[in-house]
């Protein structure tokens, strides 16, 4: 079984990896480090493991143990990693910001892997250290690198997507507490988004001409998920863009193409990113959705795991939507 420590464990990301790894048939959790928590059981923070499980946080660190998860604050990873020395035998997942770019994607001799198994999976398989994409670059970048590939993407392209109000974090804030979200929805950080960079790095993957990402994210009044929808000019027929991406995503575990138009619901709670195309005269929307804590998230971080260690790529990931 491999050993899985999990480094700030009381949010909602580090309380999916959590479920994930108590159901996984191949890893069990060896520690769940907090600073503020230690001692306290981990049903205090996520209730919802109440009689699945009477593990504890912990102030230790096991510098030994086989994979560790890193759920910190954007910038706090770098800092975590300069003051503990994890063994060279252990393989490090981040699931925040810090190694995501390739100007930050090297830290004291360790080099970061961006760990988009879609694009990536042979490089992951062979990793010791993952960066794990954004939620907003998961979804979108999914929707737009099969046209990106294609060369398709010469012209700016215009995307719009909304996110739950987990997205922004378990500590409170004035967009997120339910008086403000409830019944209300609004835009942040217009054109200036912190994904954009991983996103623009990834599609550049290609070497491919690609146009001005004008990325508009919004905050919805439910809890989890993201729905993006992305349009760019297009002079193919729908046919062939379809084929296009079912070709791009055939050996993908979970990224799926539908014929028909999608919802939030059927992605969320699971490691699903579904894909629908609609073309409207000279213009094709792509629209994606994905759960942010999963596949945006934990989901993909897990997904990473089973790769570096040779398990079967959907390893703990059978999960399925609640629909209605």
């Amino acid at each position: 079984m491999i050993k899985a420590g999990i480094i700030g464990g009381s949010g909602y990301t580090g309380g999916e990896l959590i479920r994930i790894l108590l159901n996984h048939p191949n890893a069990e959790i060896d520690f769940v480090y907090s600073t503020t928590r230690a001692g306290k059981k981990l049903t205090t923070s996520h209730p919802d493991l109440l009689g699945v499980t009477e593990i504890a946080f912990t102030g230790e660190v096991n510098l030994n143990v086989d994979v560790v998860f890193l759920c910190l604050g954007h910038g706090n990873s770098t800092t975590f990693l300069n003051e503990y020395n994890f063994s060279k035998q252990t393989k490090i997942i981040d699931l925040s910001n810090d190694f995501r770019l390739h100007a930050d994607a090297n830290l004291n001799g360790k080099t970061f892997i961006y760990g988009l198994p879609e694009t990536n999976k042979e490089v992951i398989k062979k990793a010791n250290y993952i960066a794990n994409p954004g939620c907003f670059a998961t979804a979108i970048q999914l929707g737009l690198l099969p046209l990106a590939k294609a060369g398709l993407l010469e012209n700016d392209v215009h995307i719009n997507a909304v996110t739950g109000s987990t997205g922004a974090g378990v500590s409170p804030s004035d967009t997120s507490h339910f008086s403000w979200r409830n019944n209300n929805v609004s835009w942040y950080k217009p054109f200036t988004h912190q994904h954009l960079g991983e996103i623009g790095e990834s599609l550049n993957t290609f070497n491919t001409s690609i146009g001005e990402l004008l990325f508009l994210p919004n905050r919805g009044n439910f809890t989890r998920g993201i729905l993006a929808t992305a349009y760019t000019k297009f002079d193919g027929r729908l046919e062939d863009a379809i084929k296009l991406y079912q070709d791009f995503y055939k050996e993908a575990l979970f990224t799926q193409i539908s014929d028909q138009e999608i919802s939030l619901k059927q992605v969320v709670n699971t490691n699903q990113c579904h894909i629908h195309l609609h073309k409207h005269n000279n213009r094709l929307l792509v629209t994606s959705a994905i759960d942010n804590l999963l596949k945006g998230a934990s989901g993909q971080a897990i997904q990473n795991m089973n790769l570096m260690f040779g398990l079967d790529e959907g390893a703990g990931l059978n999960l399925k939507a609640v629909v209605f």
